[in-house]
């Protein structure tokens, strides 16, 4: 079978790579032509195009980039008609993606999707196309199937969480050696989890050092995203008592004591270490402004969403600040409270279905297409 993927960040490489290995097991033969990143690529196939060319965060930053966007869609619908799949699965990214999958079932090619649109969080209506457009919904998080099925009687799958997978699969990180390689002491690590694209870096690492001084007896270590040169983190690395290293974030996070973490992805990794973390967010004005016009959900963490409780503490926009940083971070450090936090972490893990989900998505599109 020939398989069309199109992932268009960090987070959807991940899953991408992991779906890859999965279909290739089930089908020996497939061919796989993909948009994504240094993860998938890993894995084999063809990669078109890498996912640090596709992403802008923010409505204004989107609408800046239009002109870029546009001709992605542009290059992606020719390529496809190039390689004639027998099936696109879309990975997340839901503004390329439901654009492109609008013009591939007007030419009746296979459309399944694999962690489906956060309609629930914002642009509800976009139910229509997504019942108009695709064939097959692969949902990853427990409460998205009633809201599928029971409010929009539209039928998926839920999958499991494949996060859950990655960190299960993975190779246990040797923390003496770690440390050695990347000359850390033996001061219990802070990890700073700044996300991956430039506008949300430069707005976030600031702050989040700002409270480098007031924590001595710790150590405080950058992932450094794989889609970002060490060059453009330089100019933020202002105080002695911090260490970068670039691609290593689930090795970071696997040793680490408490964490402060950009919102998105990186929030449920976080929880599934059973890392206690503060949750960061602050965009532009402007998309600040339309985001709190139209998003009404009680968080913005996956954390706090699945669980339906505040587990992580939320720091968004004006209230992310050096002084509530260092507040929320000194709880963290508080025994009690981290014991209370991570059996909160356990109860999260078990409502995500457990291990196996890119196995189940590959099975479940190729029995589809046959």
């Amino acid at each position: 079978m020939k398989y069309y993927i199109i992932a268009g960040e960090a987070s959807g490489d991940l899953h991408g790579s992991n779906l890859m290995k999965a279909l290739y097991k089930e089908d020996a033969s497939a061919d796989i032509r993909f948009w994504g990143g240094d993860l998938m690529q890993n894995v084999g196939g063809t990669l078109v195009k890498h996912y640090r060319e596709l992403s802008f965060m923010g409505f204004a930053e989107v609408a800046m980039n239009l002109k870029t966007i546009l001709n992605n869609i542009k290059i992606c619908k020719a390529d496809i008609e190039k390689f004639n799949p027998d099936v696109i699965i879309f990975i997340d990214y839901p503004g390329f993606n439901m654009r492109i999958a609008k013009w591939a079932k007007l030419r009746g090619i296979k459309t399944h999707y694999y962690i489906a649109p956060q309609i629930w969080a914002w642009k509800e209506n976009r139910i229509k196309a997504v019942k108009r457009d695709f064939d097959k919904l692969f949902v990853i998080l427990p409460f998205e199937k009633d809201f599928f099925e029971m409010k929009h009687h539209f039928p998926v799958e839920f999958v499991g969480h494949p996060l859950i997978d990655a960190i299960h699969n993975r190779v246990k990180t040797d923390e003496v050696l770690f440390r050695k390689v990347h000359n850390l002491d033996e001061r219990p690590i802070i990890a700073i989890l700044p996300g991956s694209r430039k506008q949300e870096i430069s707005k976030m690492l600031s702050v989040m050092l700002s409270i480098v001084t007031d924590f001595p007896d710790y150590q405080f270590v950058i992932a450094g995203a794989p889609s970002q040169e060490y060059h453009f983190y330089e100019q933020f690395l202002t105080t002695k008592n911090v260490k970068f290293i670039s691609n290593k974030t689930y090795d970071l996070l696997s040793i680490a004591t408490a964490a402060l973490v950009t919102s998105g992805t990186a929030t449920l990794e976080t929880a599934l270490f059973k890392v206690p973390e503060v949750v960061c967010y602050k965009g532009s004005w402007a998309s600040y402004q339309i985001a709190k016009r139209i998003i009404t959900l009680k968080y913005i963490s996956l954390v706090n969403l699945i669980m339906d409780e505040e587990v992580v503490t939320e720091l968004i926009q004006d209230k992310f600040n050096s002084k509530n940083v260092k507040t929320a971070l000194s709880k963290l450090l508080d025994e009690k409270h981290r014991k209370a936090l991570l059996k909160k972490y356990d109860d999260l893990e078990s409502k995500l279905g457990g291990i196996g989900a890119s196995e189940k998505t590959a099975k479940l599109i190729l029995n589809d297409l046959k």
